[in-house]
């Protein structure tokens, strides 16, 4: 019988018995294994039958695509995040930034390549506004039209980005806007359509609601919702489009510098931007209180006729 020296290597005898016990059953599987594998690889593909795919639900790779996005939104919308966004997210003025002038109606034209007859989430914007919005300084009264009052608000802007594509919101769209997960409510909904933002013009402050997409890009969310400078283009790297009423509350030349930044509906102030529109809240909630008014006094007025009546 081997007997060993030291209490050390007494371990390494019994140990290195153990060993001669169970490697050789694990290579043995190990190998067996492996050489199953090669067989497997080594079959002709031609024996694979169609009902082997048949158990994919998805006809393409489109659909997949499809499918996986939805997958995106449901787990952006369900997940509890670790980290929240920072509640003065909307105090991170974006500066200097080259502004333009553009109206509802507006035609196509060298430095406007798409026709503003509609928007990117309005095929019907002229008509929900009532028209076209003029830009002539005599054709208009109180930052609206004079021919008109306009059904939607006539402060209105436009930025470089669309969260849409062919009815779908694009991939990235959960992971770069903000206020995604509080604003999305369903599939093809833009979450960007009427959100509100301010822009400055040395001691003025205007607001206004998003409701185009452009100047000519809609896929420029590094600047839109990050840190980056707007794109090159053709007007000197335009990165926003302000309506002719934000123009006249500002003073602004047809080509201007102004800042801007995204604002929560509740820092809104009181100004004109809050007159007008079905598409905004301040009108909207002004109606329900109105509606609400009307329905108390037909009431209170009804149970005074009863009380007369003696009902």
């Amino acid at each position: 019988m081997k007997t060993c020296p030291a209490p050390d290597l007494r371990d390494r005898c019994l140990s290195s018995r153990a060993g001669s016990r169970i490697k050789w059953p694990a290579r043995a599987a190990a190998l067996l294994a492996l050489a199953a594998i090669f067989l497997w690889l080594g079959q002709p593909r031609d024996g694979w039958r169609d009902s082997d795919f048949s158990i994919s639900p998805f006809g393409t790779t489109a659909d997949f695509t499809k499918y996986a996005l939805k997958l995106q939104v449901a787990g952006v919308l369900s997940a509890r995040p670790i980290v929240q966004f920072p509640r003065n997210l909307g105090t991170l003025w974006k500066r200097n930034i080259v502004t333009t002038i553009f109206w509802i109606g507006e035609p196509a034209g060298p430095n406007n390549p798409v026709s503003n007859e509609r928007s990117s989430w309005d095929f019907n914007w002229t008509a929900n506004y009532g028209g076209n919005d003029p830009p002539e300084a005599w054709n208009r009264r109180n930052y609206i039209p004079v021919g008109f009052t306009p059904r939607q608000n006539p402060f209105y802007v436009a930025l470089p980005y669309n969260d849409l594509a062919h009815g779908e919101f694009k991939p990235e769209a959960p992971l770069v806007i903000p206020w995604f997960r509080r604003a999305y409510a369903g599939l093809g909904q833009s979450v960007c359509k009427d959100r509100w933002i301010a822009i400055r013009k040395g001691s003025r402050v205007c607001y206004a609601q998003w409701e185009d997409c452009g100047p000519f890009r809609t896929d420029n969310f590094q600047y839109v919702f990050g840190v980056e400078r707007p794109e090159p283009n053709a007007n000197g790297g335009a990165g926003l489009d302000v309506s002719p009423a934000v123009r006249d509350y500002l003073g602004l030349q047809g080509k201007d510098l102004t800042d801007w930044q995204f604002v929560e509906l509740r820092d809104v102030p009181q100004g004109p931007w809050r007159s007008y529109g079905d598409n905004n809240p301040f009108v909207t909630a002004s109606r329900k209180v109105e509606e609400q008014v009307t329905r108390d006094a037909a009431a209170s007025a009804d149970r005074t006729a009863k009380t007369v009546r003696g009902d």
